[in-house]
């Protein structure tokens, strides 16, 4: 039987749907992993990329952070983290966390700073306020590098997950990193599934992005200029 053979009867065999070990399960537990992370990387690179974007300043630090975030190797973070934070989920979505902080921060701070002069002087113009300029004219023209921060995050953390499974991360990893049991078949059988799990977060993300762009900007919001961290 060949590796594709083998890989679609593991695909098609109804045992490796059942349980905590199944696959939905481990989609679901991956899913988590992935939301978890991108979730407490927004929460700290989105302002910071804001705020650095608004006053248009900081630049070296968007860049150098997504510069550092990018090498770094995943699982000599993971090795630091458990130290200090031991085996487990914090420990995987920390590590990941900070993979997942510069293209968060780098298209936030781009997307913001790069908004038309023009524009915001017309705001300016005409009596708004710095909050207001920002609420109105920045983040609405700014939110498809956003969203692009977002999905590169999104995607990145999805596919670099299974590396995390070493070290008690859990989820499609588990399988992907536990050959002797699951054999050549299930690794890429679970390797299949992170594939799809990029494609659905992929999507999801640019369809949110399409819901909450203004409609005049719709379509450009999709066909976005390449970015140094565009996906």
């Amino acid at each position: 039987m060949s590796n594709v053979e083998a890989t679609w009867a593991w695909l098609t065999t109804a045992a490796h749907y059942r349980g905590s070990g199944g696959v939905p399960h481990r989609f679901v537990q991956h899913l988590g992993i992935m939301g978890e992370t991108v979730l407490v990387a927004a929460l700290i690179a989105l302002p910071l990329g804001i705020a650095l974007g608004h006053f248009h300043r900081g630049s070296s630090i968007a860049i150098g952070t997504s510069i550092v975030g990018r090498a770094l190797p995943s699982l000599v973070l993971i090795a630091a983290f458990l130290t200090i934070l031991g085996i487990g989920f914090v420990n995987n979505m920390v590590a990941l966390a900070v993979l997942a902080t510069g293209p968060i921060l780098t298209n936030s701070f781009d997307g913001v700073d790069g908004v038309d002069r023009d524009a915001v002087e017309a705001a300016r113009g005409m009596g708004m306020t710095r909050l207001q300029i920002l609420r109105q004219v920045e983040l609405p023209l700014s939110t498809p590098l956003l969203f692009t921060g977002l999905r590169v995050a999104a995607v990145t953390v999805v596919a670099t997950a299974p590396i995390a499974a070493i070290a008690g991360g859990g989820g499609l990893g588990d399988v992907i990193v536990n050959q002797a049991s699951y054999r050549l078949s299930g690794v890429l059988a679970a390797s299949i599934c992170v594939m799809a799990l990029s494609a659905l977060v992929f999507l999801a993300l640019l369809g949110l992005q399409i819901v909450v762009t203004p409609r005049g900007l719709r379509r450009t919001s999709v066909q976005e200029p390449p970015r140094k961290e565009s996906l």
